[in-house]
């Protein structure tokens, strides 16, 4: 039986931290099933899904400690399962960009949940120009359930954007056929 666990690290950026942790799971016996790593001022971060038998995942945890004091590395590790797919008919990619805004986040995520609309994903950048002029450009990746119209959907989170003040494109990334 396959089991899941997920590795968060966060510390100072450097060269190497990747390796070592790539090569942390290839020592244990565990496969990358998932990863996504970035930096934020000067902070490494990385999420990696790892999956192994029973022995190979308890061994990753048991190991993941002192690799953490070695590389000077804050980790935190939870088991988890597969994910399942939920039915959805359709994949839409939303960038809202614009003037920086406090709350913008925290508005475009409700109104989301307040459509019933999957958050597969979250991408989010703000910048200063050279006149100090601060902009945002936030992206996500929406799966769209069952019984909700991709199209119907389209305009309103348009008409949502210029509410905001934002510019919006949106594009279909998927169409799922259903049997």
């Amino acid at each position: 039986m396959t089991n899941y666990l997920v590795l968060t690290a966060m510390g100072a950026d450097r060269p190497g931290i990747v390796s070592r942790l790539a090569r942390l799971a290839t020592d244990c016996d565990c496969d990358i099933v998932d990863s996504r790593m970035a930096i934020f001022g000067n902070e490494f971060t990385m999420i990696m899904m790892l999956s192994g038998s029973w022995t190979s995942i308890a061994k990753i945890e048991s190991t993941i400690p002192s690799l953490s004091v070695e590389l000077d590395l804050l980790t935190v590790v939870k088991r988890t399962s597969k994910h399942t797919l939920t039915n959805f008919t359709s994949r839409l990619e939303v960038v809202f960009s614009g003037a920086d805004q406090r709350g913008t986040m925290a508005a475009i995520t409700r109104f989301l949940a307040d459509k019933e609309l999957d958050l597969a994903s979250v991408k989010s950048h703000a910048e200063s120009d050279e006149d100090d002029k601060h902009t945002q450009q936030i992206q996500v990746i929406i799966n769209v359930p069952e019984g909700i119209s991709a199209d119907a959907v389209t305009p309103e989170i348009e008409q949502f954007a210029l509410k905001l003040g934002l510019e919006s494109s949106i594009k279909q990334l998927t169409k799922i056929i259903q049997e």
